[in-house]
């Protein structure tokens, strides 16, 4: 299988960018001869600010959407390129320096893990995804991208700076620093407006416009050191949408990757009944040959002969709460917080094990921190040896996938009771605001 070393080589951005003016990508759009790379270094373009002219920047979004060219796999791959080109620089050789200091476990190598989604479900269900992403900390190394509120009463961002009786402060890690937040957390948020000056200028346009353009699918495809992660967990809000999301992330060189969708067009996996998934799986192509030179031996993708080390398939199946041996819940159940302080007291109560074992936000966190565990190979070891409260007994049984649901399940219930998620949050909060500390 590919090491993150491997994909930082194989999958440096493959734009081809052109000097071709907006004027002429609309027409092209228009006439229906767009390409992606002209489509991609247009987003480009805009997110750099060289375009100045908010109406044809406006024509280009709705043309593009009304195009249907946002939902092909190339184009969006390519654009999420070209908007991850313009992050700000991090640098590569202390977050591989990181993740090689770190013990794996199972077929987990120690790297980086996201657990995000489209939003826009229109549910307006408990942050889920964030909620995992700490819970899922005790155990990985979480990069969990994010930003406010575009249509939900309360978003990733929102909900941690409600958190009392002291919030992180999101705003001190940035791309120079984030490699230090890891010297003392394993737990970082990476809060898209300090990564990605370029959404300022887009933001207002946005607004005007009032309807959905290809920005709307960007977020989850645009963590910042999206090379270096390991294992995902993405959500999207439309059933149709989901293997345009595994394709696009496999084009660019995503590996251990779940997308999901509810049944009840819900970017998280349902605690109501069934959900969608499509995972994108590696595995060795029996037709390579390994280089006969050994110059850069441990770097080669391919063979002499142009054969991929490996290939990649993209499996579907259906997962529902029975497979990680929990019961449904229906998603008014789910629904508490009406605001991102609500939301902040229930995670509270959360992480200091104060809800029934049965609560349905409860159990509506543990299926998906289970699938972020379970996608990423941690559960794959015949033993286990968490820490304190860990009785050892791996749940050895595989569901739909072929992943090993129930052992997600035990372990992201012994990261609530035995406290883990908690110190993790708290390790975190703090080293964030020593940070600000030292920015200022």
């Amino acid at each position: 299988m590919s090491s993150i070393r491997d994909r930082l080589v194989d999958n440096q951005v493959k734009l081809n960018p052109t000097d071709k003016e907006i004027s002429s990508v609309v027409e092209d759009l228009r006439s229906g001869n767009a390409q992606p790379e002209d489509i991609a270094n247009t987003i480009y373009k805009i997110l750099s600010n060289e375009l100045s002219d908010e109406a044809q920047i406006a024509s280009f979004l709705a043309l593009l959407s009304s195009s249907g060219l946002d939902r092909k796999p190339a184009v969006v791959a390519r654009c999420a390129q070209a908007m991850r080109r313009q992050a700000s620089r991090i640098d590569q050789q202390s977050l591989l320096n990181i993740v090689q200091s770190r013990r794996g476990e199972g077929s987990y190598h120690g790297g980086f893990c996201d657990l995000v989604g489209t939003g826009g479900d229109g549910h307006s269900t408990y942050n889920v995804s964030t909620t995992a992403s700490i819970l899922a900390s005790s155990l990985v190394l979480i990069s969990k991208y994010g930003n406010r509120a575009a249509s939900s009463n309360s978003g990733s961002a929102d909900l941690l700076q409600a958190i009392k009786p002291k919030p992180p402060a999101i705003n001190s890690v940035t791309a120079e620093t984030l490699p230090r937040m890891y010297e003392r957390s394993t737990y970082a948020f990476l809060f898209a407006q300090a990564f990605y000056s370029g959404l300022r200028i887009v933001a207002p346009i946005r607004k005007k416009m009032g309807s959905k353009t290809i920005f709307n699918l960007l977020g989850p495809l645009t963590n910042p050191i999206h090379e270096n992660i390991e294992a995902r967990v993405v959500g999207v809000a439309e059933i149709k949408l989901g293997l345009l999301f595994a394709e696009a992330l496999s084009i660019n060189g995503a590996r251990k990757t779940l997308v999901v969708c509810g049944h009840e067009q819900l970017d998280e996996i349902s605690c109501a009944g069934k959900t969608s998934c499509w995972r994108i799986v590696e595995r060795p192509n029996p037709a390579f040959h390994e280089p006969k030179s050994d110059e850069d031996k441990d770097l080669a993708t391919n063979d002499e002969d142009g054969r991929p080390r490996t290939l990649v398939d993209i499996q579907q199946f259906t997962i529902e709460p029975s497979d990680f041996g929990l019961q449904r819940h229906q998603l008014s159940e789910v629904s508490p917080g009406k605001n991102a302080e609500q939301n902040a007291a229930i995670l509270m109560r959360l992480l200091r094990d104060e809800l029934p074992r049965d609560d349905p936000v409860l159990e509506f966190v543990l299926l998906n921190t289970a699938a972020l565990f379970a996608i990423s190979g941690i559960c794959d070891g015949d033993t286990s040896d968490m820490g304190h409260g860990d009785n050892g007994k791996v749940i050895l049984e595989t569901g739909p996938g072929g992943l090993r649901w129930k052992e997600g399940v035990r372990r992201a219930r012994w990261a609530v009771e035995s406290g883990r998620a908690l110190a993790s949050l708290d390790a975190y909060v703090e080293a964030s605001r020593t940070m600000e500390e030292n920015l200022r």
